[in-house]
């Protein structure tokens, strides 16, 4: 059989052009192939990296939000501290202004002893101490403390007695408002005695005089701060004591 000779060539052309695209084709597909892995090969710990950088965000984004939950946990319980801390002290406060007005109300005041005391004769005075106070002012200093420390300290041993307190003033200012001050003056002394030593207000006599009776000239400077005074005079009617201790009016 004598074969084409035209023919066997575009066989061979056809086939061989097959060939090349097959082969075309498989590299396409290798090279494909090859680019995805090697995109994922890339690809895969950037993705995994943002997972975990979200994953951590997410976690810290808790835990800020823990924190300012226990920070706000934490102060609210200071606030809560601190206003009954506050209303504490305010009670306190109140209850020490309420024992203050207390005494001060309870203490009688006069404008003399005679009538007031019974059996004021039997009375001998023991002592006669003056704490003085600033211009105007009605705040007992560190030395008008110290002498009224002395004045209480001798209470422990005397029986039946009384505290006559007599306030004045300078003769400078209102005679009215003198008044008045003369008084402030001798509640600022029985509320120091009063609440630190806790003697009875009924053991009290005050008796406000302004700027009557100075004891010292008011027309020198001196003499003015000598009768912005209070005297506190203790009496006791010991004599009384042994024979009937509480028939005298300021007996214990």
């Amino acid at each position: 059989m004598t074969l084409n000779p035209r023919l066997t060539l575009a066989s061979y052309g056809k086939a061989y052009g097959v060939t090349i695209l097959a082969s075309a084709m498989a590299l396409l597909l290798t090279t494909g192939c090859s680019t995805k892995n090697y995109v994922r090969s890339q690809t895969g710990p950037l993705i995994q990296q943002t997972n975990e950088l979200d994953s951590k965000a997410a976690q810290d984004h808790n835990n800020i939000t823990d924190t300012d939950q226990r920070a706000q946990a934490g102060i609210a319980r200071a606030d809560a501290a601190a206003s009954t801390a506050d209303q504490h002290a305010q009670a306190a406060g109140q209850s020490a202004d309420t024992a203050t007005q207390s005494a001060q109300d309870a203490a009688n005041r006069v404008d003399t002893l005679t009538g007031v005391v019974a059996n004021l004769d039997n009375y001998t005075q023991l002592s006669d101490v003056s704490v003085t106070f600033a211009f105007d002012k009605s705040v007992l200093t560190a030395d008008d403390k110290a002498q009224l420390d002395q004045v209480a300290a001798s209470l422990d041993k005397t029986r039946g007695y009384i505290l006559a307190l007599t306030g004045g003033t300078d003769s400078v200012g209102d005679a009215q408002y003198n008044y008045a001050l003369s008084n402030r003056r001798a509640d600022a002394v029985v509320t120091y005695l009063a609440t630190k030593y806790n003697i009875p207000p009924h053991k009290f006599y005050l008796i406000g005089i302004g700027k009557e009776n100075p004891v010292a000239d008011n027309s020198s400077r001196e003499g003015r701060a000598e009768n912005r005074r209070v005297e506190i005079k203790l009496m006791s009617n010991m004599t009384q004591t042994t024979a009937s201790e509480g028939s005298p009016s300021g007996g214990e």
